[in-house]
């Protein structure tokens, strides 16, 4: 399918590329762009898709929400254009394959949101991220609020926030808000090597996996356990659960078939 705002590669053993193309906005999200990421994310196969990587365009990853168009927004179209944001994110979230973001440059607002509801964040040492909502007289609306707390704990958050200021790479990676930082010309070649990692191991288990950590946010210890023990029950219906012991077992590698 044609996108206007995104580029789509689909590389070996299911590793799919969303880079988000609008470099002389630096990459805001409009409607338009929200809605195209909605719809590729509709298009992508479970059962064909191992990882997916998300990036931007140019020195950004993605600047913020097109203030452009949320100038002149009423309470009413605020809210629907906070729920679309909010729910493709979600979508983004919810998918059930590991989904890393490729933080190239400035993650603002909109951008960080979006990093945030990747699983995994890596980020050239040019990056640069931030919640600055509030200078603009809002707060963050693609579930900033939700999400940086549970990353970052709830003082770091609030001053992030509160102030929003905008904060290095090597700062992000100290609170938790990324999980690793390279020079920009070794980006590339990081992810690679954390989409290898993870292409070694059972699909369906990586996928149980990535489920009941997301299920596992807002539930109270008994449940959280209770909620592993069924994921983890689950794997022994599945060969891979088989071929993966009987690989250890017999000192061989394992070949995963996602089944």
């Amino acid at each position: 399918m044609d996108y206007q705002f995104l580029k789509v590669s689909c590389g070996e053993n299911g590793v799919v590329t969303m880079t988000i193309s609008s470099p002389a906005t630096l990459n805001a999200l409009n409607s338009t762009i929200l809605g195209e990421i909605d719809t590729f994310i509709h298009t992508l196969d479970p059962n064909q898709v191992r990882v997916l990587v998300i990036t931007g365009e140019g020195k950004s990853f993605v600047a913020g929400a097109d203030i452009s168009e949320m100038a002149h927004l009423s309470e009413k179209e605020g809210l629907a254009f906070g729920h679309r944001g909010s729910q493709v994110f979600k979508r983004i979230e919810d998918l059930p394959f590991p989904v890393i973001a490729a933080v190239n440059g400035f993650a603002l607002g909109g951008g960080c949101e979006l990093a945030m509801a990747c699983d995994i964040r890596i980020a050239s040492a040019k990056a640069r991220f931030g919640q600055p909502e509030v200078g603009l007289g809002i707060i963050p609306g693609f579930s900033g609020t939700y999400r940086l707390p549970k990353l970052v704990g709830q003082g770091i958050a609030k001053e992030l926030i509160y102030t929003g200021k905008m904060i290095g790479a090597d700062e992000a990676l100290r609170i938790g808000l990324v999980n690793q930082v390279v020079a920009p010309e070794e980006l590339a070649g990081a992810v690679d090597a954390l989409v290898n990692a993870i292409l070694k191991n059972a699909p369906i288990a990586v996928g149980f996996a990535k489920a009941c950590i997301n299920e596992n946010y807002d539930l109270d210890v008994d449940e959280s356990i209770a909620l592993e023990n069924r994921y983890f029950a689950k794997c022994f219906a599945t060969d891979d659960q088989k071929e993966g012991m009987d690989a250890f077992l017999h000192k061989r590698p394992a070949v995963f078939k996602n089944e």
